[in-house]
C-alpha cells in the first residue's frame, strides 16, 4: 500500500464525525505564562535565532513578515522534539482544538455536506437550534453565504463563514427543490454531545453508549446516559469507545472511578522510568455514582489515549472484558500552555501507564476477545482513486470491483479490470443513489459507496454482536 494513502475506513469516519485536529490525545490543563520577552533576549542558547532573524530580515531580497518568521521558528522548535503529540497552534487552531474539547461551538446547528459541489444539509437540525428556529431542513442546499456564492468552494470555509458569535446573524440563501429564497439565521451557542445511547431492540436489558470523545461534558454524559438506560430497564452495558480519539485527562478519571471500588487504580504516571503518581477511585470522583452491573468494553485500532486508559483501568482493576482490536497505543499526557496571543503550546508532560503497570505507547493494548474488520477496512480511501473508468486495470479497480460486489450491485468475483460489468454496476449505484450518472468513478460515487459499505457494516457489527453475546451469557 502505498505509504501516504489513506485507509478508507478512516478516511470516512472524518467525513461523518465532527473533523478533529489533535487525534489521540489526553489532555491535562496547565495555566502559566510562558513568553517572557526579557528571558527570550538575555538567554545565550537564542543568540543565534536572533543573528538569523536579524539576517533574513537585513540581507533576503524581498521584504519579509516578521510575524511569519516568529511563527515559523515556533513550529520548528516542536517539530524538532519529533513528537507528533507536541505542537504549536496558531490562534485559529487553538481556538478550534478549544471549541471542540469544550463540547459546544457557536453557529447555527447544522450538518453539511458537499452534493454536487454545494454543501447541503444533511440532518434534521437539532431541536431548538438557530437553524431548525429558522426552518431550515434536511436537503436544503445552501448557495450563498452572506451573498457569497458556495459552489465548488471547500466546505472548511463555507462552514467558517458560517459560524460565528453568538447572537450575531448570517445571511443564507437555500435551495429547496425548485425553490430559492434567503433565510436569516441568528447564531447561538450549540452544544456538541459527546455520547450516545440506546437500549438494544432484540435484547431490551442491554444498553448500548457509543463515546465519541471526552469532551468537557462528558463524564456527565456518561452518568445521564446510565440512569436513563436504567430506567428503560437496561441491566447490563456495553461502552463502545471504537475510533474514539481520546481528550480531557479528568474526565476519564471520573468516568472509570464510577465502574470500579473506591481505591482501585485507574491511571499511573510517570517521567523517563519512575512513576510518579497515580489516580484511584474515590467518591471525590465520581460523586458516589457507581456501575455494578456487567459490563464489555469494544475496543479497535483507532482507540487512543483515554479511551485507552478507559479500557485499561476497566480491565485490569475492575476485571471487565473488552472486544475488538489492539488499540492505538499512544501512552502520553499532554498539557496546554497559553501564550498572550491566544496561541497555544501543546507539549507532553508526562507518560500514563494502566494499573498494572503497563506502558502501552506505540504497542497499544490487546483486547480479551479480538475480533478483525473486514479486510477492506485498511483498503485506501476510493476518492484517491478518481478518474477510474471503462478498460481502466489496476488495484483500486478490483477495490471498486469488490466494494460493488459487497454492495450487491455485482455478482461475479472480483478483479482488477473495469469492464462493461463494472461500468453498469457502478450506473446501476449512481441512479439509485441519485448522484450523476456518469459510469465512471468521481469523488461523490466513491464517497457514497464507502459511506454505504460503513452502514452495511453497522448491521453486521460482530464486535457488538460478541459483547451482546457475553452478556447475555452472564444474565
Amino acid at each position: 500500500m502505498n505509504k501516504h494513502s489513506v485507509p478508507f475506513h478512516r478516511y470516512l469516519i472524518s467525513l461523518v464525525c465532527v473533523a478533529i485536529i489533535s487525534a489521540g490525545v489526553v489532555h491535562s490543563w496547565m495555566t502559566r505564562s510562558v513568553l517572557s520577552d526579557s528571558a527570550s533576549n538575555q538567554a545565550d542558547e537564542l543568540v543565534k535565532i536572533h543573528e538569523l532573524y536579524q539576517t533574513i530580515q537585513q540581507d533576503y531580497y524581498e521584504e519579509v513578515d516578521p510575524n511569519a518568521l516568529i511563527e515559523g521558528a515556533l513550529q520548528g522548535m516542536t517539530a524538532a522534539l519529533d513528537d507528533p503529540y507536541t505542537t504549536y497552534l496558531k490562534e485559529e487552531e487553538s481556538t478550534e482544538l478549544n471549541e471542540m474539547l469544550s463540547g459546544q461551538f457557536e453557529g447555527i446547528g447544522a450538518t453539511l455536506s458537499v452534493k454536487e459541489g454545494e454543501p447541503e444539509i444533511v440532518e434534521e437540525p437539532k431541536e431548538n437550534s438557530p437553524a431548525a428556529k429558522s426552518g431550515l431542513k434536511q436537503g436544503d442546499r445552501i448557495i450563498k453565504v452572506d451573498g457569497k456564492e458556495t459552489k465548488d468552494q471547500d466546505l472548511t470555509l463555507v462552514v467558517d463563514q458560517i459560524r460565528g458569535e453568538k447572537g450575531s446573524t448570517v445571511l443564507l440563501t437555500i435551495q429547496r427543490e425548485e425553490q430559492i429564497f434567503d433565510v436569516e439565521v441568528v447564531r447561538d451557542t450549540i452544544a456538541v454531545e459527546s455520547l450516545a445511547f440506546q437500549i438494544d431492540q432484540e435484547n431490551p436489558t442491554i444498553g448500548k453508549i457509543q463515546i465519541f470523545s471526552f469532551n468537557s461534558t462528558t463524564a456527565s454524559e456518561l452518568k445521564g446516559a446510565i440512569t436513563g438506560l436504567r430506567d428503560q430497564g437496561a441491566k447490563s452495558f456495553v461502552l463502545d469507545v471504537r475510533q474514539n480519539p481520546g481528550g480531557y485527562l479528568d474526565q476519564v478519571e471520573i468516568m472509570a472511578s464510577m465502574f470500579l471500588e473506591d481505591g482501585q487504580t485507574i491511571v499511573k504516571f510517570g517521567l523517563k522510568d519512575e512513576i510518579i503518581g497515580e489516580t484511584k477511585a474515590s467518591k471525590l470522583l465520581d460523586d458516589g455514582f457507581k456501575v455494578t452491573e456487567p459490563v464489555i468494553v469494544l475496543v479497535d485500532g483507532q482507540s487512543a489515549s483515554a479511551s485507552e486508559i478507559l479500557a485499561a483501568a476497566l480491565n485490569e482493576s475492575a476485571g471487565i472484558t473488552t472486544v475488538g482490536q489492539t488499540t492505538f497505543g499512544k501512552g502520553t499526557v499532554q498539557g496546554m500552555n497559553h501564550f498572550s496571543d491566544q496561541s497555544e503550546l501543546k507539549m507532553t508532560v508526562q507518560k500514563w501507564l494502566t494499573p498494572n503497570g503497563q506502558w502501552i505507547d506505540k504497542k497499544g493494548l490487546k483486547p480479551t476477545y479480538e475480533i478483525p474488520y473486514p479486510a477492506y477496512f485498511d483498503y485506501p480511501s476510493l476518492s484517491t482513486s478518481v478518474g477510474l473508468k471503462i478498460t481502466d486495470e489496476s488495484e483500486a479497480v478490483g477495490h471498486l470491483n469488490e466494494f460493488l460486489t459487497l454492495l450487491g450491485y455485482l455478482s461475479v468475483p472480483s478483479n482488477k479490470v473495469f469492464t462493461e460489468d463494472t461500468k453498469q454496476a457502478l450506473m446501476d449505484f449512481q441512479e439509485e443513489n441519485e448522484l450523476p450518472v456518469s459510469g465512471e468513478l468521481d469523488t461523490e460515487t466513491a464517497f457514497a459507496i464507502e459511506f454505504r459499505l460503513i452502514e452495511q457494516e453497522k448491521e453486521t457489527d460482530e464486535m457488538y454482536e460478541k459483547a451482546v453475546e457475553l452478556l447475555m451469557q452472564n444474565e
